[in-house]
């Protein structure tokens, strides 16, 4: 029941949707997020997978964080990079057998899914408040360190985020602009909503826990 109550399903759910969304802008060939163009560019650069450059990326986040902030790293940030990862990986290879968009309505189709369903993950994530993302708390702390509220944070480590990744050959295109412009519109969008089904679980919750104890 705890299980419920902390909202983990809900952290976890949320990461799987966000994870397919980023899967599906890198298979559009039309370009990912400012973050996920820079995991693309390590990727086509170094090697390795896309999840693994979201694990590695995430643990330098963290340190650069706690350095910043002159705090102590927030290790089970960490998990939220790991599960991400783990998922990105996982929907390509099972996108591969099932559909890879080669004509531009089929990779516009991955686009927009994409920006769905990455507004859709990260409302579900927020609401869950398990772990912290270490993108989002990077934009926290350079909102704290400069003074700039959080959408003009937001929108600074964005223009850096595209501008490494342009030098790694990134994914970078129209997806990355509809990203940019989109993703927080479905965020506020579906948030709502999320709000009514996290309270409805808890509700569920507290009749069970209830009925156990009569």
């Amino acid at each position: 029941m705890r299980f419920i109550r902390d909202g983990v399903h809900f952290y976890l759910i949320g990461l799987i949707i966000l994870s397919l969304g980023i899967a599906l802008a890198v298979m559009s060939m039309l370009g990912a997020s400012p973050y996920d163009a820079l995991l693309v560019g390590l990727y086509r650069t170094f090697g390795f997978t896309i999840g693994s450059w979201e694990i590695v990326v995430g643990f330098l986040l963290v340190m650069g964080n706690a350095i910043a902030a002159r705090k102590r790293p927030e290790y089970f940030a960490l998990i939220t990079s790991f599960i991400t990862g783990v998922g990105i990986d996982s929907w390509m290879f099972i996108l591969k057998f099932i559909y890879v968009p080669e004509a531009w309505l089929g990779q516009s189709i991955f686009i927009i899914l994409s920006v769905i369903l990455t507004g859709l993950g990260i409302a579900l994530n927020l609401q869950s408040q398990v772990a912290p993302n270490p993108m989002d708390r990077s934009m926290l702390v350079v909102s704290e360190l400069t003074g700039w509220n959080v959408t003009i944070s937001r929108a600074a480590i964005s223009v850096i985020l595209v501008i490494t990744a342009f030098f790694f050959s990134g994914a970078i295109g129209i997806g990355t602009l509809l990203h940019a412009v989109f993703t927080g519109m479905f965020i506020n969008f579906f948030f709502p909503f999320v709000i009514r089904l996290r309270k409805a679980s808890l509700e569920k919750w507290s009749d069970a826990e209830r009925q156990l104890a009569k």
